[in-house]
């Protein structure tokens, strides 16, 4: 039976399992997806082992390995040059397993609505899901873009690398009033330090958009609400990403005129 994987270094929190079982339920298809626990020294022996096996769809990367990933699975698409993350490997049409990014599309989804153009922008953090949402960003030509992060060469050779106008600074300093605020990092994710910010200099129309989806409802989220501040939590970008890979595994589109139900399961397991 077919199958296909989410692999990470934390990956028990993860809720793709779900997600996924839930569209193979929904449409009938023989096949599994589970969660599979690859530390990075182990990662060159998964996909050895897995490559090798018919029934293996490909997987879902998670963190550490967007980056690392493309030291194994071949990139015809270029995404190392271009988002310089992936998040998905899957078999080709030759059989042939490449790599791609979906996060990216996941990140965009919920705020296609929104005019962007030329609106300040926060990013925290400068890892594997800070590049796919940076990328995006670059596409819906947003204003200058600050990026704070522990390391702050980092984070400025990040904005260097998409052409985006702004400034990097540290973790610790204050937000700029900016029309939409990105958690990219794993702040606020259970396990993991909190993040702490003060959403006081953001104006009343302001957007805060938190990646992180365990838990949920997370710190920062809970402050924007308390604002009063649009909110977007980090299962809109799950589920968006997701939908995208599921056709990629498993040759058919999941069907979206469930995501209510979807997004409550999601929610009382969380």
């Amino acid at each position: 039976m077919m199958y296909a994987e989410v692999i990470g270094d934390p990956i028990a929190h993860s809720k793709s399992p779900l997600i996924h079982e839930f569209w193979l339920e929904a449409l009938r298809l023989e096949g599994s997806y589970r969660a599979c626990h690859v530390a990075p020294e182990g990662l060159n022996a998964y996909f050895a082992e897995r490559t090798a096996n018919p029934a293996w769809r490909g997987c879902n990367v998670t963190l550490p390995h967007k980056q690392t990933v493309f030291d194994h699975i071949a990139d015809p698409g270029s995404v190392r040059g271009s988002i310089g993350a992936a998040n998905t490997v899957f078999r080709g049409e030759d059989g042939a397993f490449l790599c791609t990014n979906t996060d990216a599309a996941g990140f965009y989804a919920p705020l296609a609505g929104m005019d962007l153009t030329g609106a300040p922008v926060v990013v925290i953090g400068a890892g594997g899901a800070a590049r796919a949402v940076l990328f995006a960003l670059a596409k819906l030509g947003v204003g200058p873009v600050t990026v704070l992060n522990r390391n702050v060469l980092k984070a400025a050779a990040l904005l260097s690398s998409f052409g985006l106008k702004g400034q990097a600074l540290p973790l610790t300093a204050s937000l700029p009033p900016a029309a939409l605020v990105v958690n990219a990092s794993a702040l606020g994710m259970a396990g993991q330090p909190p993040l702490d910010l003060d959403l006081d200099p953001l104006p009343e129309d302001a957007v805060v958009y938190d990646v992180v989806y365990a838990p949920l409802e997370t710190p920062l989220l809970a402050a924007a609400r308390a604002r009063d501040l649009d909110t977007i939590d980090g299962l809109d970008m799950l589920i968006g990403q997701a939908a995208l890979a599921f056709e990629l595994f498993f040759g058919a589109a999941p069907p979206r005129d469930e995501e209510q139900d979807l997004k409550l399961r999601a929610l009382l397991t969380a």
